[in-house]
């Protein structure tokens, strides 16, 4: 834990804020790479424990939780539950947090074949839902997280 604190230190001294860690380059259609470069510099070169509790995309893991931290800061829904404060990221790009709950809804509905709840089912979700939506596809999270929970299709 200490080793976080000293390095969100350095990233704060060091970056205007931590968007600058998310910002997409040339010909990327999705924050894969740029998860992996924030989760890099935010955890620095030494190995701790802090390590596991930060996700890769690399590791082929959903990153579940940096890609809902996108959403919140990234998408502005006018209604509150995301901030949309970050201007400087294309909520375009942004694809819905993968979990048991849209992942086995997605599956249902037939929008998602993959069994694994990893990084190539959050890019297989959004290859369709940007068919649906190309300029919001993290809307759809809403409701098939809702769904999920309720267990209405399941």
């Amino acid at each position: 834990f200490q080793q976080v604190i000293f390095n969100l230190k350095n990233v704060d001294t060091e970056t205007e804020s931590l968007e600058q860690l998310f910002l997409l380059k040339e010909n990327e259609e999705n924050y894969y790479h740029a998860i992996e470069r924030f989760r890099n510099r935010f955890l620095g070169e030494i190995p701790h424990r802090s390590h596991k509790h930060v996700s890769s995309p690399y590791k082929n893991s959903a990153s579940k939780r940096l890609v809902m931290f996108l959403r919140w800061m990234v998408r502005d829904d006018r209604k509150g539950v995301d901030f949309g404060i970050w201007k400087n990221l294309p909520q375009k790009y942004l694809s819905i947090p993968l979990d048991v709950h849209t992942a086995n809804i997605s599956r249902k509905l037939g929008i998602l074949n993959r069994t694994q709840n990893d990084w190539k089912a959050v890019e297989e979700l959004d290859q369709i839902i940007r068919k649906y939506n190309a300029e919001d596809p993290a809307i759809y999270d809403y409701a098939l997280f809702g769904i999920g929970v309720s267990k209405e299709l399941l």
